[in-house]
């Protein structure tokens, strides 16, 4: 991890994320330990659109896209392969290549901002309505039955790579994602503390200035976009895998929104506000599915014009700055209170004859 200082919060991170992975199997319920599963894959999901655009500067509705194409790869790969941790493995590196072929194209067609989300949201409603046609016995590759809207169920699972006989359980499969999230928010953290990182954090704020410093701002966007899809393709994997299941809602728009509202409320620019928004508005949602007033398209959308509004930064950033300021006014020295003259009314009379 060349680059990356072991600062206060960087310990305080990892201190919390070995607490939570080893502590969470032992003090709650098996259900809980479900659900808890799914928001750290959704929190893995959120980062990679968290390198994308808040460090990028690459505003990407196509993180959906990846996130399909690596739950269908490993389904499809783990019924026509004896091992899944090759599945595993082929899951991160299409999502991968995808995202590289696509960002050749984009930027080095030198597409605007605009068009690039276009293109990457375009791209992601066009896999789902390709695979959403997929319904019919014709439609097999390999083993594998892709079975349209209805979706490719009981995938096989993940087992360990030197015994495939035993079969991850779920408390396994949440050590698993646990620390996976942990390695990919410390990668990330290393990367971005690189001379690598350094550059494509300056070609955000100022390409034109990087290019003239003699810098390829396509090549830099393109590797940041490919690692974005990698870490894509995991979470779909992952999810995969957590359900024995997936539809082509992996590519929706809903989908698409969600991510881009977890990095919104979460913060930009930062790698933990991604992880922040991303479990706490999945445990939102799921509250708001045990109820039926109110719809949770809903509710996310005046959660987003709200932080749109009242918090455009984002809920990590915002309190991080009122933090700093609070702990800069206790550092403050205190002046020095002056004595403030008596009036002359009250001063002292000298002593007559």
């Amino acid at each position: 991890m060349n680059g990356l200082r072991w600062r206060p919060d960087l310990v305080v991170a990892l201190v919390i994320g070995l607490v939570l992975l080893v502590g969470l199997p032992r003090v709650v319920e098996l259900f809980t330990l479900l659900e808890i599963t799914v928001y750290v894959i959704m929190a893995i999901l959120a980062l990679s659109l968290g390198l994308i655009w808040g460090y990028g500067g690459i505003l990407c509705f196509g993180q959906a896209a990846f996130f399909g194409l690596g739950a269908y790869t490993y389904a499809i790969a783990a019924f026509n392969m004896a091992n899944p941790t090759w599945p595993f493995l082929l899951a991160i590196l299409v999502p991968a290549l995808a995202a590289a072929v696509l960002g050749y194209v984009m930027f080095y067609g030198r597409l605007s901002d605009v068009y690039v989300g276009v293109t990457t949201l375009v791209v992601t409603l066009i896999l789902q309505k390709l695979v959403n046609h997929t319904a019919g016995a014709e439609y097999r590759i390999g083993e594998a039955l892709l079975g349209g809207f209805n979706g490719i169920p009981a995938i096989p699972p993940l087992t360990l790579p030197w015994d495939t006989g035993y079969f991850l359980d779920p408390e396994e499969m949440f050590y698993l994602c646990m620390g996976l999230l942990i390695l990919v928010y410390f990668g990330l953290r290393a990367l971005l503390a690189s001379h690598f990182g350094r550059v494509v954090v300056a070609i955000r704020e100022n390409e034109a200035r990087a290019e003239l410093l003699g810098y390829d701002s396509r090549l830099y966007k393109l590797a940041v976009f490919a690692i974005g899809g990698a870490i894509a393709g995991l979470a779909g994997c992952l999810f995969s895998n957590w359900g024995a299941f997936t539809s082509p809602n992996v590519f929706s728009l809903w989908q698409t929104a969600q991510i881009l509202i977890w990095v919104l409320v979460g913060g930009l620019g930062t790698l933990i506000g991604p992880i922040v928004g991303a479990v706490a508005l999945q445990y939102l949602t799921t509250q708001l599915g045990t109820q039926t007033v109110l719809h949770n398209s809903l509710v996310l959308g005046a959660i987003l014009i709200g932080f749109v509004l009242l918090v455009p930064r984002g809920l990590v950033p915002s309190l991080t700055s009122l933090w700093r300021r609070g702990r800069a006014r206790r550092r403050r020295p205190a002046e020095p209170r002056r004595r403030r003259p008596r009036p002359a009314a009250e001063a002292e009379v000298p002593a007559g004859d």
